[in-house]
């Protein structure tokens, strides 16, 4: 996100979890659940407070951040294009869409990361607090690759 005056605020969410689910149909269904309380804002551990606290990601009572997709073709993660699913932050829920990227090898999520990004408003997720310093759009990058492929 950015500040007021332009200034860029980067955090990290280093612990997460997720799935790629393969639907009967054959098409696919991702859901990725990030964790708050690990949220890391810069190098700035007062800011990552701050993230962290009452006042923004409130991570006692909202303890993680969930997103699950909508069904999507297989090729999705090969050619890129919109990825719609369910956004669960701060206890609201709302339909959002990501971009992915084409992939960069044969077989992305394996050999090569998935990369999706998107941005939200703060404001429909009440994420309100430090409004007069931040700035309403919060955009996410993902990079996703397998850990474990399913029996």
């Amino acid at each position: 996100m950015r500040t007021r005056w332009g200034q860029r605020v980067l955090g990290v969410f280093p612990r997460y979890d997720g799935e790629l689910r393969v639907l009967p149909d054959g098409r696919h269904q991702v859901h990725i659940v990030l964790a708050v309380d690990s949220l890391v804002v810069g190098n700035s551990e007062r800011y990552t407070h701050m993230a962290r606290g009452e006042r923004f990601f409130d991570a006692a009572r909202f303890p993680v951040v969930e997103f699950l997709s909508d069904p999507h073709p297989a090729a999705l993660a090969t050619e890129g294009g919109r990825l719609r699913g369910r956004l669960t932050m701060h206890g609201i829920s709302r339909v959002e869409t990501f971009n992915v990227m084409p992939a960069t090898c044969a077989r992305p999520g394996r050999d090569c990361d998935v990369v999706a990004y998107g941005s939200v408003r703060r404001n429909d997720y009440a994420l309100d607090g430090w409004q007069f310093a931040l700035t309403d759009r919060v955009r996410f990058t993902m990079r996703v690759r397998v850990r474990q492929e399913a029996p």
